[in-house]
């Protein structure tokens, strides 16, 4: 089943990274974002909240949702958009991680993670905000754009609420439960 069957306790139904995750909720949401040079927003003085700095998109070319556990696609991804950003590993301050609460996504993910920032994949804080807004399918791309957004505007990385029981194969700091203080300046967004 790809939705969790929680249907009983719906705040607390989201469950990314934990070890008793069953699916994901869905959810509701949009955003939208005026995108625009740097250089032109700068004379106009518009608030900028952030900068796309580097983007990669991938696929397995075989099964939307079928994920190799390795990672690997993600993980080339990640590798790519960090080149045409010119950013290393150590440099990401935060990562707003897809974290759908499938454990195949999960555990895609954190293999992906690992497998493209090294060690740095152990340092850096990761969460998932469908922990808390759920999964809104072809919206939530945008929205966790604005999260990672806002996340930079106000130095916060939010909390995966709901992660009571961590699944020892994503053993990474997925932030759980309160959000961080902390600054942040690049963030690496993988929805």
């Amino acid at each position: 089943n790809a939705t969790t069957p929680r249907n009983d306790e719906p705040e607390t139904a989201s469950r990314p990274f934990d070890l008793t995750r069953n699916g994901f909720v869905l959810g509701e949401g949009a955003a939208v974002f005026v995108l625009e040079e740097l250089g032109a927003a700068m004379r106009r003085g518009a608030h900028i909240y952030a900068e796309i700095a580097g983007f990669a998109s991938r696929c397995n070319a075989f099964h939307m949702t079928g994920l190799r556990p390795d990672g690997r696609e993600m993980a080339e991804a990640i590798s790519v958009a960090m080149n045409d950003a010119a950013v290393n590993a150590g440099e990401i301050d935060y990562i707003n991680a897809h974290g759908s609460g499938t454990k195949q996504n999960d555990r895609h993910e954190t293999a992906a993670f690992k497998r493209s920032l090294g060690d740095a994949a152990y340092h850096v804080p990761v969460s998932s905000i469908k922990s808390m807004v759920g999964h809104s399918l072809g919206a939530i791309g945008a929205i966790e754009i604005a999260a990672s957004a806002l996340a930079i505007e106000h130095n916060v990385v939010p909390p995966t609420a709901n992660l009571n029981i961590p699944d020892p194969e994503c053993d990474l700091d997925y932030v759980p439960h309160t959000a961080r203080e902390q600054p942040i300046d690049v963030v690496l967004t993988v929805g």
